[in-house]
């Protein structure tokens, strides 16, 4: 009966267009060719107020961003698991938690286990050529970050996770060693180094064309990688279209931008009214408008599910507010690294024109960690369950996005944050270590005598109103909560 409700949901979902629906075909029947390819750009530090489609007062021009929403789902309640890079991409790629973790030290190991499941792993099993290029920042096992010219070989890391191919970088483009990755192995040896580089005008030390001092391979540029990721991107789709062509296939594309150094080409240099991270913002647009290019004509886009979203919020202080007039958050609360909706709520958007409502808006509560069973839905496979991830299939909604009935009700945020319905609970300060160094305005600084937090986000988006001290019964019921999540998982 089971495998019955699959087929018929993936049919309802495959054939959404207004067209005659085939015969009835089960889920062991479907072979790859019937998939749809599926591509995940994903942005870095972009903030929930940045792209024109979330903010309408955005100083910063995204008409290709938009343009997917234009042809598909934007979702205004979409979360990270993470406030920051890591504890983001492993809620992504595992379904899981990144709370449940003992560390996050990615210098030390590979936070996947060698025999858990990824959503490169899980697409792989239904015969999805499989890529991972960009930005990996999930730990790299046995590697002597101290002797970077010694680093050759890369262990457990995509090629070991799901992905058949992998072209990309150990971490940000502001953490050294800097030299890019070709499936296990390093393309050419970080022998070189670099200074440390900075705008003259930059708010804080971690705004502007930041990044550290350390390692550099001799071919690496910071101001190259979006075009060389793009590139390798094309690389990827020419080659599937030779050689795997009757398979579909899986581009996980993690961008290292609007994320600092902000090194925006020529071309878009002062286009935007947002400074250099606007400027850098548009660059990241016109990725997306060019990928959707070669998609369309190369007569892949009509099979192809885009799903676009940014893994958390954006490094953007009330300086940089009152500097450009522009809320890289919007209306929400803080930033990177912070427990507010600022930190972790992000514009996502879902986008297939012949097979979703084109236009369209959902409010409901989904995270990163959802895609896991979203895409086990979507190919219909049998083996996934889903009391062993922290993952809810979403498909119904992309399939119906006026749906009122919850997809999830309750969601955690690292390790001190837990919202069920519209109450939100944050065991401590909301803010984050990079507000707390170096924000600039005391209206960020929160007292350390805070025992916690508590808002009603329906009355209270912008998290204005601590309730913590006028709901203690709703305090102790949530916190009791989150540590039983977190114990039992």
């Amino acid at each position: 009966m089971k495998a019955k409700l699959k087929s018929l949901l993936f049919l309802a979902f495959v054939f959404d267009t207004g067209l005659p629906v085939p015969n009835e075909t089960s889920a062991s029947d479907i072979k790859p060719k019937d998939q749809p390819n599926i591509v995940f750009i994903l942005a870095d530090d972009m903030g929930f107020g940045d792209l024109t489609c979330y903010n309408s007062k955005s100083k910063i021009p995204t008409p290709n961003i938009d343009k997917l929403a234009e042809k598909g789902v934007r979702f205004t309640n979409a979360h990270s698991p993470g406030a920051w890079c890591v504890p983001s991409r492993y809620g992504l790629i595992t379904g899981c938690y990144p709370g449940l973790l003992p560390d996050l030290n990615v210098q030390q190991h590979s936070l996947i286990k060698p025999d858990q499941e990824t959503i490169a792993t899980l697409l792989k099993r239904n015969g999805y050529h499989t890529a991972c290029i960009g930005k990996w920042h999930l730990g790299f096992d046995d590697v002597d970050w101290k002797n970077p010219a010694s680093i050759s070989e890369m262990k457990g890391g995509p090629i070991e996770k799901g992905f058949d191919y992998f072209f990309g970088m150990h971490a940000s483009l502001d953490i050294p060693p800097y030299f890019y990755i070709e499936n296990n192995r390093a393309v050419q040896s970080p022998a070189k180094s670099v200074n440390d580089h900075s705008s003259p005008n930059a708010t804080s030390e971690v705004s502007g064309a930041f990044f550290r001092a350390g390692a550099i391979s001799p071919d690496f540029k910071h101001e190259e990688v979006l075009d060389k990721f793009l590139g390798k991107a094309r690389v990827f789709l020419n080659n599937h279209q030779k050689q795997h062509q009757k398979d579909p296939f899986f581009l996980y594309l993690p961008l290292t931008a609007p994320h600092t150094p902000w090194l925006p080409k020529d071309e878009f240099v002062g286009k935007s009214g947002a400074g250099e991270y606007g400027d850098f913002t548009m660059q990241v647009d016109n990725l997306v408008g060019q990928l959707m290019t070669y998609l369309q004509e190369n007569n892949l886009l009509e099979n192809t599910i885009v799903f676009f979203g940014s893994d958390n919020g954006p490094v953007w202080f009330h300086e940089d507010i009152e500097k450009f007039d522009h809320a890289s958050m919007g209306v929400l609360r803080g930033m990177k690294g912070d427990m507010w909706e600022g930190g972790s709520r992000i514009p996502f958007i879902v986008s297939a024109p012949t097979r979703f409502k084109k236009g369209a808006q959902s409010n409901q509560l989904i995270c990163f960690t959802d895609m896991m069973a979203t895409l086990a839905d979507l190919v219909g496979d049998k083996t996934f369950n889903s009391a062993d991830f922290d993952s809810h299939s979403f498909l119904s909604i992309l399939k119906n996005p006026e749906s009122e009935k919850p997809v999830r009700n309750e969601l955690v945020i690292e390790k001190n944050s837990y919202r069920i319905g519209d109450w939100k609970y944050i065991d401590g300060s909301g803010q984050g270590g990079i507000a707390a160094r170096y924000a600039p305005d005391k209206k960020y600084i929160i007292s350390d005598k805070i025992p916690g937090e508590l808002y009603n986000l329906k009355d209270d988006l912008s998290e204005q109103n601590n309730l913590y001290g006028k709901y203690p019964e709703k305090v102790k019921e949530m916190k009791l909560r989150l540590n039983e999540i977190l114990r039992n998982k």
